[in-house]
């Protein structure tokens, strides 16, 4: 029976069974971490072998014959460009291979757009006001990042074919002032859904009032599928050209979660002049990027078929745990009619959304049950979800058993959390 179809007296009652459940879980003194959706140690593994694969000095050195270990290739050594190329979608000279976080590579194209501005317009940092569009739920770095700039942020609502275009066409040829979106595109964070053919295709259509106007692509999870017949994503890229757009788009990818997450290599994709112009502003703030790092990538997985069977393994990893936590959510929660949730087939995340009002009170009393969640609201600007009710789930750092006995806690908090709302 739904819980909110229950007399007050059972539900009551209900509530005094989950209390006791939940301080049971009190008293054992839990200590797990399901914040963030980073790769468990066991993921990270994976990859060791990748150290071993330069074991010489004469090992070093690219294919054009630079040696990895001086300055210099400041848009990476031409390897790395073919191969990362072919994971994120665009040509070889289209692209630059940089550090180990495509979040630092965002930041510094905003970071520019603030101080030089784009394609010869208006640096941001002298106009009244600049506005992001933000698909939500959404990614809490990309927003901090328009945060942390003053930009401000607009909601944009999501549905399983991707952010809400009608909102989104209306609003960028209005609004002059209006000079970005965030997208994750495949696998979206937290939702997991895929856009569809027909939205890629009127995100490359767009007509905005800005001539500055970029969407930031951030493709994070292109091949971190958790079935062996993953849905494919429109080409963005192929798509602009088409329309003649294809200056209005930045490409951003890493292998932060298929390597290793403090040590992967960060990529930025887009059309040849964006790629110069971007070029030009990092010869200012570096040297170079780490090369070697560049070149013990390439080696290891030697061509984009060999970084696919990689994902494979990881795929095998993680996808008894969304199972795990998909069944427990299907087991406990379903049937009482209190929660909705994404089922993803791919990514890192699962989206849960609570009955209005709640998702703040699951989070706390998870925390004082020895559960740490992502905080509610961080998967909106400002951290202010306005109807208090999603949370992003991230199955893939704990062990299975540490994740069955955090579904264990989750779950009570869930039913706990919506007895106290429905008896007010």
């Amino acid at each position: 029976m739904k819980l909110e179809e229950l007399q007050k007296s059972d539900l009551m009652e209900k509530k005094k069974s989950w209390e006791a459940q939940y301080n049971n879980f009190k008293a054992q003194g839990l200590k797990l971490n399901m914040a963030r959706g980073k790769p468990s140690p066991a993921q990270l593994d994976l990859s060791m072998d990748m150290l071993n694969v330069i074991t010489s000095a004469s090992d070093l050195y690219s294919e054009d014959g630079n040696d990895c270990r001086n300055y210099g290739v400041l848009e990476g050594i031409t390897e790395a460009r073919e191969l990362f190329s072919k994971m994120i979608g665009v040509g070889a000279d289209e692209i630059i291979i940089c550090g180990n976080s495509s979040l630092s590579i965002m930041h510094n194209a905003v970071s520019n757009a603030v101080t030089h501005g784009i394609g010869g317009c208006t640096p941001w940092g002298k106009l009244d006001k600049v506005k992001f569009l933000c698909p939500v739920p959404g990614y809490d770095r990309h927003f901090a990042i328009c945060e942390y700039f003053g930009i401000e942020m607009i909601n944009i609502p999501t549905g399983p074919e991707g952010p809400d275009m009608d909102m989104i066409e209306k609003l960028v040829s209005e609004d002059e002032s209006i000079k970005g979106i965030w997208c994750v595109p495949q696998y979206s964070n937290p939702t997991g859904i895929v856009y569809s053919d027909e939205t890629v295709k009127r995100f490359a259509a767009l007509k905005p009032a800005a001539k500055d106007f970029r969407i930031f692509w951030d493709n994070a999870y292109c091949v971190h599928h958790l079935t062996d017949n993953p849905k494919s994503l429109l080409n963005i890229l192929d798509e602009c050209k088409k329309a003649g757009t294809e200056d209005m788009v930045y490409i951003f990818g890493s292998t932060s979660k298929i390597t290793f997450s403090g040590s992967g290599v960060a990529m930025i994709g887009s059309s040849k002049n964006n790629i110069n112009e971007f070029k030009s502003s990092l010869a200012i703030k570096t040297i170079g990027y780490d090369k070697i790092n560049q070149l013990r990538h390439v080696r290891y997985f030697k061509d984009i078929n060999g970084l696919k069977e990689h994902m494979k393994k990881h795929q095998a990893m993680l996808v008894p745990k969304f199972r795990m936590v998909l069944d427990t959510l299907e087991r406990e929660i379903a049937p009482l009619g209190i929660a909705q949730w994404s089922k993803p087939d791919g990514g890192y995340f699962i989206s849960l959304d609570s009955l209005p009002g709640c998702a703040s009170r699951i989070v706390q009393l998870c925390k004082e049950g020895g559960v740490t969640l992502t905080g509610a609201g961080a998967t909106y600007p400002y951290g202010k979800d306005p109807e208090d009710k999603n949370i992003r789930i991230a199955p893939t750092y704990p062990s299975v058993e540490e994740l069955e006995k955090a579904m264990e806690l989750f779950c009570i908090c869930i039913k706990l959390a919506s007895a106290e709302k429905l008896l007010g």
